[in-house]
């Protein structure tokens, strides 16, 4: 199954048509021809199969034979990750914590950070391909980088934690995770929360973790968090 995604599509629509730009992928690219059935999501949990009735490479128009509406998860997994220094590894992370299964990704700036801006259009794209590839009907939302103490500013709920490497007590985020509630787990840069920045979360209730022995890049220590997550929440 090729699923497709349309943010606009409409659960009470009988037809749609797909912008231009789809519509060549769909009719030039893909060869779709009328009568073709289409799967699409609206990346807000909705699976719709629609024929084409006009193969059209500029206005693609299909009819609306049938929608799913699929359940959320019972629990949110907020992902709070300062961006590699190297923007190919950062989209390697997006694309991967899609396919897991994470819900909501929020780029930080912290004081140890190499990388201070991001492509964020390109890392939707990134993240909306991702989930069409892992037939997903929910896209996770992508936030706009925040410095780090604008974050720790606002209030927060659910369990919190913060994955570091340096010295201090620290417990193992496998046998913290609980199923079934949000969660939210900061991942620092190449070079590490600061010790500062360590303790201010440590004050607004975020409980120092341990990812493993091993000293992990970013994104490997994203991906670590994010499949113990789903490993408990589908385990």
């Amino acid at each position: 199954m090729q699923l497709f995604y349309s943010p606009n599509i409409d659960h009470s629509a009988s037809l749609f048509v797909f912008p231009g730009e789809e519509s060549k992928h769909i009719v030039k690219v893909l060869r779709r021809k009328i009568g073709d059935v289409l799967s699409i999501t609206n990346g807000k949990g909705y699976i719709f199969q629609a024929k084409i009735v006009l193969a059209d490479a500029k206005r693609c128009k299909v009819e609306i034979i049938s929608s799913e509406k699929k359940h959320p998860k019972k629990h949110w997994f907020h992902m709070v990750v300062a961006p590699t220094k190297m923007n190919d590894r950062f989209e390697w992370f997006l694309e991967k914590a899609t396919e897991i299964g994470v819900h909501e990704i929020t780029p930080v700036l912290c004081e140890n950070s190499e990388r201070k801006v991001i492509k964020k259009e390109r890392m939707e794209k990134v993240i909306q391909s991702a989930m069409k590839q892992s037939l997903q009907a929910y896209l996770p939302k992508l936030n706009d980088l925040i410095p780090y103490k604008d974050y720790m500013a606002v209030p927060h709920e659910g369990l919190l934690f913060i994955a570091h490497c340096a010295e201090g007590e620290k417990m193992e985020f496998k046998r913290r995770v609980a199923p079934d509630k949000d969660i939210t787990i900061l991942i620092g840069p190449e070079g590490d929360f600061s010790a500062g920045e360590i303790e201010e979360a440590v004050e607004k209730g975020f409980l120092p973790v341990s990812l493993g022995q091993n000293r992990l890049r970013t994104e490997t220590a994203a991906i670590v968090a994010c499949t113990v997550v789903n490993m408990i929440n589908n385990g």
